[in-house]
């Protein structure tokens, strides 16, 4: 396994305090990642720790709370009223930067994959508080926010998630 320093990261997300920075921008977010806790195993719902990759980005040039389904828009926007036809969907909105683990045998293989698992760093309903795990595994973030950080942000750019 590659050896990586912390400053070397181009996200860090500290799952401790809920936020999302860029580190060669100066900029920080409050996230909300897995209401599950923190974990690496597959189908527990729980948000994976150490280094990962951007592995590939979705929504360049989309309208703020478009709405994806296994990483396809489809065509519509969210709203408020729009979420009550639909009150069994996990939105995932605006846009996604899906996250490959890079520690074999961690977060990267068998039973621990963070890219076979689909965590992304994904836009949601503004509506959803901040601050507190409340996602399904992933790092949740404000609309405005993600799209701001999905044009900083290249694929392939470190990521390290902290406990």
């Amino acid at each position: 396994m590659t050896q990586y320093m912390p400053d070397q990261a181009d996200i860090t997300i500290d799952l401790k305090h809920q936020t999302l920075s860029l580190n060669k921008h100066n900029k920080w977010y409050v996230i909300s990642s897995g209401k599950n806790g923190i974990g690496e195993a597959e189908n527990s719902g729980k948000t994976p720790r150490g280094w990962h990759t951007v592995a590939e980005k979705f929504g360049h040039n989309l309208p703020l709370n478009t709405v994806f389904i296994a990483r396809q828009p489809t065509g519509e926007i969210y709203s408020a009223a729009f979420a009550m036809l639909h009150p069994e969907r996990d939105w995932i909105l605006s846009r996604i930067l899906w996250l490959s683990g890079l520690e074999a045998g961690f977060n990267q293989g068998e039973g621990c994959d963070t890219y076979t698992r689909y965590i992304y760093i994904h836009g949601t309903p503004d509506s959803e508080p901040m601050g507190l795990p409340m996602s399904h595994g992933c790092i949740r973030m404000r609309n405005a926010d993600i799209a701001e950080m999905f044009e900083l942000i290249p694929e392939h750019a470190l990521v390290y998630i902290a406990e």
